[in-house]
């Protein structure tokens, strides 16, 4: 099991002894006769990484000639080899509301999750909405950061300008709101919709809810419960109506202009109607979902009720399946978090008090690993949808797969190690999870970021290892 949080922050201070082990990968290392699963494939082989690459993978059994001076072995027989995790929806919560979470501390969540590579939003504060706040997140990532990084530049409806300067070489794309959930960022102005569509250089991300009907919605909730709407009452406020809505418009610009669409979060079986089958990279329109979307559905309100309120709502059964079914035939191209860390003295609140989002990245690949342990998914999709299917979407350089020349972002799972998702164990700073007391079959056993071991036996090194991550424009 993990050490608890004390001594997790003890190590990543004071442990002189511990970053010595977790940096032991010298300058080779190999991963020996794990069972690989990686391009749809699933077999035992070894990888050898040379300081920050792959250098070369051995299907099956290593030559018997094979030189082992001056490599640090790892001893994998049993366990999984993939790549690591790119999650491209996350909320990091630095500048400005770091008391929920820092990028150093939820990028080591990340690392210990088996997440190597995230996406952050731009809904923090300051707002991400100049070039030079961008440039900010990227400087603090290069200071803290534990795993890769990249950072999306946030639209307004009066900051047309800067988003288009965004260049696409080294930025993810651009996040639009088309949605309340932030406030300020709604951007709900046609012109500036339809600018954005028409000159953006890199991908668009939206956040799809009709802001409209959200409204009314609300304001029939509050006519009959006054204050205290329950929590139940969520999907039907942040309803499949108001989703399709705005999905439907932001498929509908992506489609006059050309332009490289990602709708994020995708909760509701309507919405599957606007999206193709096929593989991604033959897509210019693609769709992701989130594992609470997966994991969750209306029925888990009465005994988890705002822990798990998110925008979009989670809801119901048959919104659930759809999704399912969506994934499984390739409608919806990746899996990712949403992860929005808040207090738990702030989710602990009535319905119009409590902020929506929760923690997801340290537990989002077990998750998805338990899923398949129950039938529902295999590993190799698993996989896919998690590490090889963003990498493609978003054109990342050199990763997301196990292949020589790419880097070492790589991930060791236990499959046959149980664990319990406790207080003691969570590493998001704000100290809880929508999993607490859940035992999980699997475990990630090691993290490898750019060749270097971030997570190990149980420990995050106090060391930075992360990158900006680069894109084929």
């Amino acid at each position: 099991m993990f050490g608890t949080i004390t001594d997790f922050k003890l190590l990543v201070a004071e442990n002189v002894h511990a970053d010595k082990f977790l940096n032991s990968t010298e300058m080779k290392t190999l991963i020996k006769e794990a069972i690989i699963i990686n391009e749809g494939l699933k077999y035992s082989g070894s990888v050898l990484i040379e300081d920050e690459r792959i250098s070369k993978i051995y299907p099956h059994k290593l030559p018997a000639d094979f030189n082992f001076t001056g490599i640090t072995v790892i001893e994998a027989a049993g366990k999984y080899l993939i790549p690591g995790v790119i999650d491209d929806q996350v909320h990091f919560r630095e500048p400005g509301l770091t008391h929920k979470g820092e990028i150093g501390t939820e990028s080591r969540a990340a690392a210990a999750g088996g997440v190597t590579t995230y996406m952050e939003m731009p809904n923090t504060n300051p707002q991400t909405v100049t070039q030079a706040e961008l440039q900010k997140k990227y400087n603090r990532a290069a200071e803290v950061s534990a795993v890769n990084y990249s950072f999306y530049m946030g639209a307004t409806n009066n900051n047309l300008e800067e988003v288009l300067k965004t260049d696409p070489s080294n930025v993810c794309g651009i996040k639009v709101f088309m949605g309340s959930s932030t406030g300020n960022m709604l951007v709900d102005d046609e012109y500036t919709l339809s600018e954005i569509f028409r000159n953006a250089h890199t991908l668009v991300a939206t956040h799809c809810e009709d802001e409209k009907t959200i409204q009314r919605n609300l304001e029939n909730a509050r006519a009959k419960y006054g204050e205290m709407v329950p929590i139940t009452e969520h999907g039907r406020i942040r309803s499949d109506e108001a989703c399709y809505l705005s999905s439907a418009k932001a498929v509908e610009l992506a489609s006059k202009f050309n332009t490289r669409l990602h709708i994020l979060h995708l909760s509701t079986a309507k919405e599957m109607n606007l999206f193709q089958p096929g593989p991604v990279k033959n897509k210019n329109i693609t769709a992701e979902v989130c594992v609470h979307h997966l994991w969750f559905d209306e029925r888990d309100y009465e005994k988890l009720g705002t822990l798990i309120k998110w925008n979009p709502a989670i809801k119901t059964l048959k919104d659930k399946e759809a999704l399912w079914e969506a994934l499984l035939t390739d409608k919806i191209d990746v899996i990712a978090t949403d992860h929005a860390p808040h207090t738990i003295q702030e989710k602990n609140n009535t319905y119009f008090k409590a902020p929506s989002g929760g923690p997801l990245v340290q537990h989002s690949l077990v998750a998805m690993l338990e899923m398949s342990k129950k039938g529902l998914i295999s590993p190799e999709k698993v996989v896919q949808k998690m590490c090889h299917a963003p990498a493609d979407l978003f054109r990342i350089k050199e990763r997301g797969y196990i292949r020589e020349g790419y880097f070492a972002d790589l991930v060791l799972i236990n499959p046959k190690e149980s664990w319990v998702v406790s207080p003691e164990n969570v590493l998001y700073k704000c100290g809880w999870s929508p999993f607490d007391g859940f035992e999980f079959s699997h475990k990630v056993d090691t993290t490898f970021v750019n060749g270097k071991m971030v997570y190990s036996n149980n420990m995050v090194t106090p060391s930075v290892y992360g990158q900006r991550i680069l894109f084929h424009g």
